[in-house]
């Protein structure tokens, strides 16, 4: 049996897979069930959040990232 997540996943995980497979490489279970990925895009998306309060918005904008 398959362990469960601890956390809520911010990406899709099958495309993950796909887009890991399509540069020729595999993809090992944890990166896709653990917390590591899901970190990276968590401190990618608080330090947008950051400067778009930094500049007086509420609405992150891509150019925050």
């Amino acid at each position: 049996m398959a362990k469960k997540a601890a956390f809520d996943a911010l990406f899709v995980k099958s495309k993950v897979r796909e887009y890991i497979k399509g540069k020729e490489c595999n993809t090992s279970g944890d990166l896709i069930d653990g917390p590591a990925l899901n970190n990276v895009i968590i401190d990618v998306l608080d330090k947008a959040i950051a400067r778009a309060k930094a500049n007086n918005r509420k609405t992150v904008q891509e150019k925050d990232l």
